[in-house]
């Protein structure tokens, strides 16, 4: 098992369902000292209460003075933060010439903007304390390969790794390390109504895509993601970065689907 027991890390976005609970699951496991956001600070607490140490903090990641404000307080509290996992985002499943500019400007300031400001404030306060760190960005599958109503998701999450890459390159001369994990299809049972914006039937669509588009036929956990993140937090991934992970069970590795090529 990794051992973070000596890191401060940071989770945007942790309090909901999905990649970011598994990610605070698994840092915590390791021994990391989680700090929870979410938008309200009961939704942070009521995470943060079921981890053994950890704390809870709230901001809007959209709001740069709630932002700033969680910065100064997390330094108050607990000094230097050595992670930063940037997992808060939305999705958007609609027809790129049907996206409204108030739909493109939400999804860009939550999933682009935040990122960028997130990781400026993050770096600086490691600079400053001549301290080394890391950034781990949430992406997505869609950034290497999308499917109908996803364009704008599918750039937004593009210009996520673009970031990714290029902090890498800036930030290595103060041993910050910025790297991105980007997970496939993970199930949660909030997802089907999503899933109905592009298929009738949520369930069967789970089932087929876990069995036909993936090369390892089991269902990707949140959990699964958060064990990635946790290695890139970690001293064992001390000469990585600019790199994106692809937490995926190999979908987009494969040329075709399984049921096309079976004999």
């Amino acid at each position: 098992m990794m051992n973070l027991s000596n890191k401060n890390i940071l989770v945007t976005g942790a309090a909901g369902f999905g990649v970011g609970h598994g990610v605070v699951v698994a840092l915590s496991k390791m021994g990391a000292r989680v700090i929870v956001n979410d938008l309200t600070l009961e939704e942070a607490q009521a995470v943060a209460d079921t981890l053994p140490n950890a704390i809870a903090v709230a901001a809007d990641i959209t709001n740069e003075n709630q932002v700033d404000a969680m910065f100064t307080t997390l330094a108050e509290q607990v000094g230097v933060i050595h992670g930063l996992v940037n997992n808060a985002g939305i999705g958007l499943s609609k027809e790129a010439h049907n996206v409204t500019d108030e739909e493109f400007d939400n999804l860009y300031n939550i999933d682009v903007r935040a990122v960028w400001k997130l990781s400026k404030l993050f770096a600086n306060q490691l600079i400053e304390n001549n301290t080394e760190g890391s950034i781990i960005n949430i992406s997505s599958v869609h950034a290497s390969a999308t499917i109908a109503k996803y364009a704008v998701y599918a750039s937004a999450k593009s210009a996520v790794e673009g970031l990714t890459r290029g902090m890498a390159v800036e930030l290595g001369k103060h041993n910050i390390r910025v790297n991105a994990v980007a997970p496939g299809y993970v199930h949660a049972e909030q997802n089907l109504e999503l899933i109905k914006t592009f298929a009738d039937d949520p369930e069967l669509w789970v089932e087929q895509h876990t069995k036909d588009y993936q090369s390892l036929p089991f269902e990707i956990l949140a959990e699964d993601c958060g064990n990635v993140v946790g290695f890139l937090a970690s001293e064992y991934s001390r000469a990585v970065t600019g790199q994106v992970i692809y937490v995926d069970n190999g979908t987009t590795a494969m040329l075709y689907n399984n049921s096309f090529i079976e004999k």
